[in-house]
């Protein structure tokens, strides 16, 4: 999508604070608002499953007519699942509410009787023959520390994580972080809660002393980081883009993220290296874990990676009132006149097709007049966390007669995009979902499958940049 428009919609409008957290008036509000303005409603919900959607639906009805607060947040999430679609959410938005009042609505959230002075006891009782993943492990990027013990209870093959220090206000001592299953001798996360308590299942993958989980990062078996500066430090490897030489064919291009705010370090890393790019054989570009942010962000990378012109698909956007007023808000700041004068005119085609899918974006190709021939081949490695714009980026570069594909399959979270927000009644709360659909939906639909690679990369490798450093093209 066009940068400069989807940097529109990620600002959210102001929050209304009155209150209505009534479960039924929140679960009705969200099954209406998602059934008139999601863009993938009807290609979800169709003939060959409009009963068991109802059935589902009505079921939740029942549970959410005499639900609390805060287990009302995991019944409008359960529903939203059933269309499978990374865009489509519930965000934790309270904003002028107090750090007892936000502790106060996650009271009630899942606790165990685990503290950390039986905790330490127990480890100490039990060390020689403690399961590896028990013990503490610290997130630093948000400065938690949590316990992970086996759960009896649950029976001897399953595990809890649980909250024994935090600087997040959500959060509160003891409370159940994650869950997960031990099978045979691999580990499977049954649900890890986020910051604001929303239910995910994100893959694990354990190495040593460090628990990958995706979007949700690495923990790490150390000591709790109190100092948040020196927490920061301690990822920022993960979170900032960096480029590395390798050796002297290939260099390591790695960008974790094209959020917005790393567009200028982007932009200043492709510029310092400009002299290593445009002699080099082999770049690797890593976006593994990058769940996307603007197509901008990667834009000056292209002229290496061109070698033809490239197709984009057309998009629309399901044109009804509340889409369209989320979608413009001509207060936003920095916004040229030219570019508003032009959005003006898309809000007033667009309000001359409500109720239809209206062409937004028309199919476009990307010509570059000038482009360099090095480096010589690209190797750009992806996984399930890589979604969103950075799937936008291996659909325009799968183009390229230089690229090959590493890694695992993609998140598929691109079929539906642009990402909209309306308040909920309960004003913690916003509802996120896509209002525009890509037209290649209808043809080459990649909802949860993802983009696959071309050269699949098993998760038991430990170092995937090394097995592409040293692959081998057949050709």
């Amino acid at each position: 999508m066009r940068g400069k428009l989807i940097l529109i919609l990620i600002l959210l409008p102001g929050l209304a604070w009155a209150q209505n957290c009534n479960c039924a008036d929140n679960f009705n509000f969200l099954v209406e608002k998602i059934k008139n303005n999601y863009v993938g409603y009807k290609d979800k919900v169709n003939e060959s499953n409009q009963k068991k959607f109802d059935l589902f639906t009505d079921s939740l009805r029942n549970i959410a007519n005499s639900a609390e607060k805060m287990p009302c947040f995991d019944i409008c999430t359960e529903w939203l699942t059933f269309f499978e679609d990374g865009h489509l959410s519930l965000s934790f938005t309270p904003g002028k509410a107090t750090n007892d009042e936000i502790k106060s609505f996650f009271n009630t959230a899942e606790k165990t009787s685990w503290n950390e002075h039986d905790f330490n006891s127990y480890l100490q009782r039990n060390k020689e023959k403690l399961d590896k993943i028990e013990g503490y492990w610290t997130y630093a990027a948000k400065s938690y520390k949590i316990g992970i013990v086996k759960d009896i209870a649950a029976g001897k093959n399953e595990f809890i994580g649980f909250i024994v220090n935090t600087t997040n206000p959500n959060w509160s001592k003891q409370q159940v972080k994650v869950r997960i299953k031990k099978i045979e001798d691999n580990y499977q996360t049954m649900y890890f809660r986020g910051g604001d308590h929303s239910k995910r299942v994100p893959l694990l993958l354990i190495n040593k002393d460090t628990i990958d989980l995706g979007f949700f990062g690495k923990w790490y078996k150390s000591p709790f980081l109190e100092n948040k500066e020196e927490a920061v430090k301690w990822v920022v490897d993960d979170i900032l883009p960096s480029f590395k030489i390798l050796d002297k064919e290939t260099n390591l291009l790695v960008l974790p993220s094209f959020s917005m705010k790393y567009k200028n370090q982007v932009d200043s890393i492709i510029e310092v290296n400009t002299a290593l790019l445009e002699k080099s054989k082999h770049l690797i570009i890593d976006i593994r874990k990058n769940s996307g942010g603007l197509t901008t962000t990667f834009e000056k990378l292209l002229p290496y990676i061109y070698t033809n012109p490239i197709y984009t698909s057309g998009a629309s956007i399901l044109a009804t009132a509340d889409n369209i007023k989320a979608w413009y808000n001509p207060d936003v700041p920095g916004v040229s006149e030219a570019l508003k004068i032009k959005l003006k005119e898309k809000v007033r085609q667009m309000n001359a097709h409500v109720g239809e899918l209206y062409l937004l974006y028309p199919p476009d190709s990307i010509v570059l007049a000038h482009f360099s021939k090095n480096p010589q081949r690209i190797s750009i490695l992806f996984d399930r966390g890589s979604a969103s714009a950075a799937e936008i980026m291996i659909l325009n570069t799968r183009q390229s007669k230089k690229v090959t594909f590493f890694g695992q399959n993609s998140a598929g979270s691109i079929d539906y995009v642009e990402v909209l927000n309306i308040k909920i009644p309960c004003s913690y709360f916003s509802m996120l979902y896509p209002a525009v659909r890509y037209n290649s939906v209808d043809t080459h639909p990649l909802n949860n499958t993802g983009i696959a690679p071309d050269v699949i990369i098993p998760y038991d490798v430990p170092n995937w940049i090394e097995f592409v450093r040293k692959y081998k093209p057949s050709h």
